[in-house]
C-alpha cells in the first residue's frame, strides 16, 4: 500500500501548472470524497468483435432485411496501476459533431493515466492455488449520443485511482445531427453493453485483474437508457425503441419476447444513470418497465434538463423503480450536459461546441466534483462493500440549502468538511457555505 501511495503522490507532484485542465482532479471546493484515490492509473485499449450483427443503417425496406456484419467495439480500459514515475501521461483525442454544415471538431484532454502501465497489486490475499485473487471490481461506462470516452475522464480516471477497473465503450454512434439513424442507437446500446460485459468478465477475470461478480454500470444520456435496460428495465413493446427500429429488429428483446434476456446483464451490483434518456416521449419502458431494476440505483440529473426532460425522465424513474434501493441527486437549475468534463479549449470557440460540455448555470468542475463525491460513496457501499460510505448518502435534510452549521459546531477550520453529526445538518463531506442548490432523495425497495 505504501509503495502504491508513494507512486500516486509522485505522479501528482509531476503534474505541471496547467493541471486545472485535467478533469479527474478537482479544486479546493470539492466535497470530501471527490479527490483522486491512492492508486496510479493505467490505460489500455481493447477491441471486441461481435459477429454477425444486423446493420440497421443498411436496412432494406423492400426486402425487409438488414445485412449482417461483424461489429467491432473499442473499449478504453482504466485500471489501478504502478506506473513508472517519469512515464508520459495520456493525452486523449476525440471529436464531436459540430453545428451543420461545419465539420466535426477535434479536441484533446490531458490526463493522469499511463498507457500500458503495470497493474497494481491485488489488495486481496492469494488463493489457495497460489494465484492472485481477483482484485478489483469492474465498472462499465456507456457515453452519450455521439460522445466519446475521452469526454468523461473526470469519471473514468478518478474511479480507477480508487481501486476500480473502468471499461468505457466507444459505441461508434452515427452523428447526432443525422436523426434518421437514431433507431440504430436505440438497438445497439443495450446489445453493446450486454456483449461487452460478457466479454470483459471473461477476459479480465482470466488475467486476475477483476472480480467478475462485482460489476457496476454507469451511463450518461442515451448511455443511461442503455445501462437501465441492461440492468433489468424491460422494453415496452409499444415504446419508441420497439416501434422505430426498422424491420422489427428490436421486437425480439422487448418485454415478454423470446430474447428479452439478450439485453440483460446478470449480477449487476449497482447502476448509475446520469441525465438518463428513455423516459418522456421516448417511452422506452412504459410505466412498468423500471420495476425490473433490482440493483441499487443512483440517478443524477438537473431539473432544468430540456433534452430528456427531468420530470418524465430521472424523476419518474426514481418513482417507478420500486424494486430497487434508489437515490436521486438533483442539481437545481442544471441542464443536460452534466455527464461530460469541462469543455476543452478547442470546444470553446462556438456555443454549439461548448454546450456539449458546459452547463449554463453550474460551473462544470464543481458539478463533476459533486457527482464524483456521491458516485464514490455509492460504489463504495455497493461494489467495494464498505458500509462506512452510507453516512454520505443518508443526508439529514433532502435539500442541501436548508442544512445548518452553527458557528460553534466542529470542525472549526474554514475549509473543514461537515461530519454530518448533530447539530450540523450540512451534508456530510461538504464544506461550510458550499452545499447549495442540491436535493438528494432516497427510497427503499418495496417489501
Amino acid at each position: 500500500m505504501r509503495n502504491e501511495l508513494a507512486v500516486s503522490t509522485l505522479m501528482l507532484a509531476m503534474i505541471p501548472a496547467f493541471a486545472g485542465t485535467i478533469p479527474s482532479r478537482f479544486g479546493v471546493d470539492a466535497p470530501e470524497l471527490a479527490p483522486l484515490g491512492r492508486y496510479g492509473v493505467g490505460l489500455r485499449v481493447l477491441h471486441l468483435v461481435q459477429p454477425e450483427q444486423p446493420d440497421v443503417a443498411a436496412f432494406d425496406a423492400v426486402s425487409a432485411t438488414a445485412p449482417r456484419r461483424d461489429r467491432v467495439l473499442t473499449v478504453d480500459l482504466w485500471y489501478p496501476a504502478r506506473p513508472e514515475p517519469h512515464a508520459p501521461r495520456a493525452i486523449y483525442a476525440a471529436r464531436l459533431p459540430a453545428e451543420p454544415p461545419a465539420a466535426p471538431v477535434r479536441f484533446t484532454v490531458p490526463g493522469i493515466a499511463v498507457r500500458n502501465a503495470a497493474p497494481a497489486a491485488a489488495p486481496a490475499p492469494a488463493t489457495a492455488a497460489g494465484r492472485p485473487a481477483p482484485a478489483f471490481p469492474l465498472v462499465i461506462v456507456s457515453h452519450g449520443y455521439s460522445n466519446d470516452p475521452a469526454a468523461m475522464t473526470w469519471l473514468t480516471e478518478n474511479l480507477a485511482s480508487k481501486g476500480y477497473v473502468v471499461a468505457a465503450i466507444r459505441h461508434d454512434d452515427p452523428p447526432i445531427t443525422d436523426r434518421a439513424r437514431f433507431p440504430e442507437v436505440l438497438l445497439r446500446r443495450p446489445l453493446d453493453l450486454a456483449f461487452a460485459a460478457a466479454a470483459l468478465r471473461r477476459s479480465l477475470a482470466d488475467e486476475h485483474l477483476i472480480d467478475p461478480s462485482r460489476l457496476a454500470l454507469i451511463g450518461y444520456s442515451i448511455g443511461g437508457y442503455g445501462v437501465l435496460t441492461a440492468a433489468g428495465a424491460t422494453l415496452d413493446p409499444e415504446g419508441a425503441p420497439a416501434r422505430s427500429v426498422p424491420g422489427g429488429l428490436m421486437l425480439p428483446f422487448v418485454r415478454g419476447a423470446p430474447r428479452e434476456q439478450d439485453v440483460r446483464i446478470d449480477g449487476v451490483r449497482a447502476v448509475i444513470a446520469i441525465s438518463p434518456a428513455g423516459g418522456g416521449t421516448l417511452g422506452a419502458w412504459g410505466a412498468e418497465g423500471a420495476r425490473g431494476i433490482t440493483a441499487p440505483l443512483l440517478l443524477i440529473a438537473g431539473d432544468a434538463d430540456r433534452t430528456v426532460d427531468y420530470a418524465s425522465g430521472a424523476r419518474a424513474l426514481f418513482d417507478q423503480s420500486v424494486n430497487a434501493r434508489r437515490y436521486l441527486l438533483t442539481f437545481r437549475g442544471a441542464g443536460h450536459s452534466i455527464g461530460l468534463s469541462p469543455a476543452p479549449r478547442a470546444m470553446r470557440r462556438r456555443l454549439w461546441d461548448q454546450d456539449w460540455f458546459e452547463d449554463p448555470v453550474w460551473r462544470k468542475e464543481r458539478l463533476n466534483a459533486i457527482e464524483m463525491h456521491f458516485i464514490t460513496a455509492f460504489l463504495g457501499i455497493h461494489l467495494a462493500g464498505d458500509p462506512a460510505f452510507a453516512s454520505y448518502l443518508d443526508v439529514p435534510v433532502a435539500s442541501s440549502s436548508t442544512g445548518v452549521w452553527p458557528a460553534d459546531a466542529p470542525p472549526a477550520a474554514y475549509d473543514g468538511f461537515s461530519n454530518g453529526a448533530a447539530p450540523v445538518t450540512v451534508w456530510k463531506g461538504f464544506q461550510r457555505k458550499h452545499a447549495e442548490g442540491l436535493e438528494l432523495l432516497r427510497s427503499e425497495p418495496a417489501s
